[in-house]
């Protein structure tokens, strides 16, 4: 027999054991691609819809017509380099915009990368214009016309004029701390991955310690062992992790639609579809991993000098533990914010299996009945022995345990606050260059809306904060609204001076969004100089408001303390018409403002494709969350299986001892729930504390606004339960070894050996 059949032998009498190693790896492997996957096709995304319009700008009528494809080809046959751009969306759909290749030949520019409307349209998102014309029969759309870089206002003839040109808000911060949050799973995912294929490595180790032995009595020397284990490890990664990036890839088509919805309803973006980001980087992060999960045991004599006094290195894990609490309390950057995280998991999760072992061994201490101290004592045993496994089960827990309350707390707010704002029944754009006071007037001597005033006006810009020595601040948007009444009025404030809104109403004061007040200081009843127009104003800050989704800084005020020379950006109009026909208020406004056409949303159908793009958000965080718990429930209970078969001669002996298999049995059940409950029990004030870091620490960090601290104890249930089940399925695979006779003791140890 040659020297790798004899070491690779112990998979042919254990072939379970390679099976389960070998799907650990792939499975790990299909989930961090997974994630990989989108969070690069999502940053690639993020990068090309930057570049296809940075600096762009668009023709507009002078007049505040829309642009037409007459437009278009009475400034083509000017000679301008014009290019349409039709943007269709739809909740099927979502966005596709219609490019024409031919009219974008004349944007060629040397110094930039190919432009993603160059060349093949694969239809995600820039389509050819004839498709998007055809989408834009059944569906909104909107035209525009971009004006390449060579041409400027002179060129234009009259009765045109250049506009910026933008395809959504600047939302560049909270896109990337979005998809940073979900890196920071995806490193967890690698860290209980790592975890749990050490412990079944590490077993199989343990199992094979004669076998070394053996081949060392026979001359082998222990470094070319190692090299031969250090290829077995190799060869089987290699061979498990390249399906599991296959799978990986399919789990990101299935999950890549809903992804895409919610990457474009949350930050305007689309998911871009075709750019492979290759298999190289998955690959080599997950061999990684598994090397170093499997060869740690380089470092294990360093460890065991480290480990000589047991509690100095329990008194090193409680300061290393409390640090990391106190950096997470403290600081001011998601770099240590995130180191943080690392040092209180690490402490943690080393702790959990020694306090089980202390405490088991303390109550074995202090029984008085037999069978209660042989349990305590045994539990101690499997605490030590299944350390690893256990820390991997506690961490996925912790994990499910936050996300889950972070993503309901998020739910149940986002659609509170979307309500507020969203409180009136319909929005009407109000097109550029009209007399907007004309609509006013005629709102306001409508009798149904007068008694109730269900309708104000939204004035969108920008302004400048003043710093105390006059120099110019930071600038912010302004929401301006007028007249101030009962769509608002009951809007959740978090911070308030006494009668905020009757304030707003008589003009006396503003109000900031929680993102200014993080970023400034600023509290209720301070002083704020703001610039509007030109004029600098001192207004009293009146309320701090939620303003979730949106990293820029707002002031709302009364629109009729904005000076004259204030230039409005955008302007709306929120009505809920009552008795009243939406389309006779628009036909009426038509006429007041003489356009063709009007732009009116229905804001109940806006709620609802808001709802269901934030529902489509976390679709791929739960399915990952929820399969890195199943892994890690499985480990357990694998691992579980295999250690209780090595002392299933010593479990034999409480029938020798005078007990009935059925006692015997529920001595073993007793011990494995006792097991799984107690980790359990540990992974709930972990999962706490990682809910209220992300909830209070990393989204106003990250994303400039906190979320309501919710634990939803229905979850720690679930939880329960679950333990509870793998510890009854752990005892029931234990009572089918009772059953099985031995003929002589096994080896007790996964590790070191001899524990009894």
């Amino acid at each position: 027999m040659t020297l790798p059949a004899a070491l690779f032998s112990h998979y042919r009498r254990h072939p379970l054991q390679l099976l389960a190693l070998g799907a650990m790896i792939v499975l790990a492997t299909m989930l961090w691609t997974g994630v990989h996957h989108l969070t690069s096709q999502a940053r690639a995304s993020l990068e090309q819809s930057e570049s296809a319009v940075a600096g762009r700008q668009q023709v507009k009528r002078k007049d505040g017509e829309r642009v037409t494809v007459e437009d278009f080809v009475k400034l083509r046959r000017r000679g301008l380099c014009v290019m349409p751009w039709l943007e269709v969306t739809s909740p099927e759909t979502g966005r596709v915009v219609g490019v024409d290749p031919l009219a974008a030949g004349c944007f060629g520019n040397p110094d930039r990368e190919e432009s993603p409307w160059r060349g093949e349209l694969d239809g995600r998102p820039f389509v050819d214009i004839s498709d998007a014309a055809e989408l834009a029969r059944r569906q909104r759309s909107e035209l525009s016309l971009l004006v390449s870089d060579a041409q400027d206002a002179g060129d234009l003839p009259s009765g045109y004029q250049l506009a910026p040109f933008r395809v959504g808000p600047d939302t560049g911060e909270l896109g990337d701390s979005f998809l940073l949050n979900l890196d920071a799973l995806g490193v967890l995912v690698l860290l209980i991955t790592a975890l749990l294929v050490r412990s079944v490595y590490l077993l199989g180790l343990a199992q094979r310690r004669d076998s070394f032995a053996l081949l060392h009595r026979f001359g082998v020397p222990r470094r070319r062992i190692n090299r031969l284990l250090a290829i077995e490890i190799m060869v089987l990664a290699l061979v498990c992790i390249m399906p599991g990036i296959w799978l990986g890839r399919w789990l990101a088509t299935g999950l890549g639609s809903g992804f895409g919805r919610a990457l474009e309803g949350l930050f305007d973006q689309p998911l871009y579809a075709g750019r492979d980001g290759g298999w190289l980087m998955p690959l080599a992060t997950m061999l990684a991993v598994v090397l170093v999960a499997c060869l740690a045991d380089l470092l294990r004599p360093l460890a065991q000098r480290l480990s000589g006094d047991a509690r100095w290195v329990g008194g090193f894990l409680v300061l290393v533990l409390m640090a990391g609490i106190a950096v997470s309390i403290w600081a001011s950057a998601l770099v240590w914010l995130f180191v943080a995280l690392a040092m209180v998991f690490v402490s943690a999760g080393t702790l959990a299996p020694m306090l089980i072992s202390r405490l088991a061994d303390g109550w074995a201490g202090r029984d008085t009945d037999p069978l209660s101290r042989w349990r305590h004592r045994e539990l101690s045993v499997l605490a030590r022995r299944l350390a690893l496994p256990l820390v991997a089960l506690q961490f996925a827990m912790a994990m499910v345990l936050a996300v889950q309350a972070l993503v309901t707390t998020f739910e149940s707010t986002f659609d509170r606050w979307l309500a507020q704002r969203l409180e009136a029944e319909y929005y009407i754009e109000v097109p550029e260059a009209v007399d907007t006071g004309l609509a006013l007037d005629w709102l306001s001597e409508q009798p149904e809306l007068a008694s109730s005033g269900l309708w104000h006006r939204v004035v969108r810009g920008e302004a400048t904060l003043m710093g105390a020595a006059g120099e110019p601040g930071p600038v912010v948007d302004v929401f301006a609204l007028g007249p101030v009444g009962p769509l608002v009025t009951g809007w959740q404030l978090f911070e308030s001076t006494a009668q905020p809104w009757r304030a707003l109403q008589q003009g006396q004061g503003l109000m900031v969004n929680e993102q200014l007040a993080r970023r400034q200081g600023v509290t209720a009843g301070q002083l704020l100089k703001v610039k509007l127009g030109s004029q600098v104003l001192n207004f009293p800050v009146l309320a701090i408001y939620p303003d979730y989704g949106r990293p820029a800084g707002e002031i709302l005020v009364n629109a009729a303390v904005l000076p004259p020379d204030f230039i409005p950006g955008f302007q709306s109009l929120s009505v809920s018409p009552g008795t009243l026909d939406i389309e006779a208020i628009s036909q009426q406004l038509k006429q007041i403002w003489r356009v063709e056409e009007l732009t009116v949303r229905d804001n109940r159908a806006i709620a609802e494709l808001a709802s269901a793009i934030f529902d489509q958000t976390f679709v791929f965080t739960r399915a990952m969350t929820a399969l890195t718990l199943i892994l890690a429930a499985i480990a357990l209970l694998m691992m579980g299986w295999v250690f209780f078969s090595t002392r299933a001669w010593y479990f034999r002996l409480l029938v020798v001892w005078g007990l009935s298999r059925r006692q015997a049995s529920a001595q073993l059940t007793r011990l494995a729930v006792s097991l799984t409950s107690a980790i359990a029990l540990l992974a709930l004030p972990l999962g706490v504390w990682l809910t209220w870091a992300l909830v209070h620490r990393i989204n106003p960090l990250a994303f400039g606004w906190s979320l309501p601290m919710v634990v939803y104890p229905r979850f720690w249930l679930e939880l329960g339960v679950l333990s509870l089940l793998v510890g009854l399925s752990i005892a029931l695979l234990m009572r089918r070894q009772l059953k099985t006779p031995a003929l002589a003791p096994e080896s007790t140890s996964a590790l070191a050996g001899g524990e009894r």
